[in-house]
């Protein structure tokens, strides 16, 4: 593939991310600040496609030009996303570097999933909370309140993380596996032609 055509392909999957993230699904027993998108298919097509660099520089652009249009966590959100992207995405195409094949891509998105929902809630734990309380004028007990509402089995930071950010995450992570692995052989065939693995 030409650097010209790879550009291209990787602009337009910035773009479709961008656009997904904006389009925000709420879910049931979730506080309204764990925002569900499907943002992280396009970045993991490119994860497959181009390798997790790629995914990872893709990442960063959504979250960049998110922050640009809309400021409302101070960057917080942005930030917060931009390591869940990269535990996902970033991991599963460095599996799938290595295992490619419809078997290796089940494989590597698995392995996304369990780290994404292994390192987001710990970082959300020891980093995010404090900085979204701090940053947006809220006390962590002001957003275990928040869940609280929502989810009755939230009753402290450590409920919070394990009925609240673990499930978040694992639900994130197998639905954009799954839409993932649907769409990815059609799409691969665009972007390389009939040349794809998967």
């Amino acid at each position: 593939m030409s650097r010209t055509r790879r550009v291209a392909v990787g602009a337009l999957l910035t773009a479709m991310a961008t656009v997904l993230m904006y389009l925000e699904i709420p879910l049931p027993f979730m506080p309204a600040f764990l925002k569900y998108d499907l943002s992280e298919v396009p970045i993991l097509i490119a994860a497959f496609a181009f390798g997790p660099l790629t995914a990872i520089v893709i990442e960063l652009l959504k979250n960049l030009i998110m922050l640009a249009i809309s400021n409302s966590t101070m960057g917080i959100g942005q930030l917060a996303n931009f390591a869940a992207g990269v535990a996902f995405a970033g991991s599963a195409g460095l599996v799938y570097r290595y295992l490619k094949s419809r078997k290796g891509a089940l494989i590597s998105m698995l392995i996304g999933t369990i780290v994404l929902s292994v390192t987001t809630p710990l970082l959300n734990y020891y980093v995010f909370l404090e900085l979204y309380a701090r940053f947006m004028g809220f006390s962590t007990e002001a957003i275990i309140g928040m869940t609280q509402a929502v989810n009755q089995f939230v009753v402290d930071k450590r409920t919070l993380i394990v009925f609240a950010f673990v499930p978040f995450n694992l639900f994130k992570g197998l639905t954009v596996s799954l839409i993932t692995f649907i769409v990815y052989k059609p799409i691969s065939r665009l972007i390389h032609g009939n040349n794809c693995e998967v």
